[in-house]
């Protein structure tokens, strides 16, 4: 297995309860919340634990709520790499209306970051960065932090590691105009890949398409486009892939976009090709979907759904 790095910028400490309705005006009682380490990269970190893999996270913390976050890292089995973020770290809440089973999810945007802080933390993940690894990039970036910081991430690294992105809004669209040369691997979800393609991908052909007009282009030598239930596709010089899992009943879809990285991404690692690696992605966020709230997987649902997972050239 080679080595992971994650990297988490705007993490948060993730809250989920239930309340048997959401209802304007008055006080929601709600149930003893879940508590969980969040953000993208965490998750990914996460999700790779659980599947009995290993990664290193570079986490900005800040603050009382940012010591707590650290702990609940530390409580997860995870090796941490500190770095200090500005004002206090968010925190994130989800709440399930047990009356229809809808999920309300409330994320707040975190301290703003200064173009030294930025900085810094370049200089901190090159320290940092595995040798012949792999950096996967996930999660929404913190106010302040510019749109280019992929590009900046993707020149620290050089050849060193390989790098996934998993983002959106202006950071996406910067990588999708071919922002970042070299960018090994990016990942978006169906609405996000609609978005920039300018018109409704209705089927996986026409992702697959789009997915890899983005490899012609030299946007990233890999393109993974989810769809939700109808699974995800990747496309890449050697050709493009579609897998699905079998129907599952959607429980929470929290974590389910960061399971499918983190068990890619160790597939990835332990020498699987992009195809194989694929069906392993769409088995962790399958499995993800049946879990309550912010818990990600079980790896025995992962490995139950996977045969039902195997990638079709299209």
């Amino acid at each position: 297995m080679i080595p992971i790095l994650t990297l988490t910028l705007n993490p948060a400490i993730d809250l989920a309860a239930d309340v048997p309705q959401v209802l304007p005006g008055i006080k929601l009682r709600c149930t003893e919340p879940r508590v969980d380490p969040g953000g993208g990269g965490l998750n990914v970190s996460r999700a790779i634990r659980i599947l009995g893999g290993r990664s290193t996270a570079f986490v900005a913390l800040g603050g009382t709520l940012g010591a707590r976050l650290s702990a609940l890292v530390a409580a997860a089995g995870i090796e941490i790499v500190a770095f200090s973020g500005p004002g206090e770290t968010r925190e994130s809440l989800t709440v399930t209306e047990t009356a229809t089973g809808r999920q309300f999810r409330f994320m707040l945007p975190g301290a703003v970051w200064d173009t030294p802080r930025v900085e810094a933390a370049l200089a901190r993940i090159d320290s940092a960065v595995p040798e012949g690894g792999m950096v996967v990039l996930s999660g929404s970036l913190p106010p302040g932090v510019p749109a280019d910081f992929p590009a900046m991430v993707s020149r620290v690294l050089g050849k060193r590691a390989r790098l996934l992105v998993d983002t959106s809004g202006a950071p996406l669209a910067h990588l999708a105009a071919g922002g970042v040369p070299d960018l090994d691997i990016l990942r978006m979800d169906d609405g996000e890949a609609a978005g920039l393609a300018g018109r409704p991908l209705a089927c996986a052909s026409e992702t697959a398409d789009f997915a890899s007009s983005l490899v012609a282009r030299g946007v990233a030598d890999c393109v993974i486009i989810a769809r939700g239930a109808d699974g995800s596709v990747l496309a890449d010089a050697r050709g493009r892939w579609h897998a699905r899992s079998e129907p599952v009943e959607v429980v929470s879809a929290v974590g389910a976009g960061d399971t499918f990285v983190g068990a890619f991404v160790l597939a990835l690692s332990r020498g699987a090709p992009p195809e194989e690696a694929l069906a392993h992605g769409v088995a962790g966020a399958a499995a993800a979907v049946l879990t309550e709230a912010t818990e990600l997987c079980h790896p025995e649902d992962v490995a139950r759904l996977l045969p039902s997972c195997a990638a079709k050239a299209l």
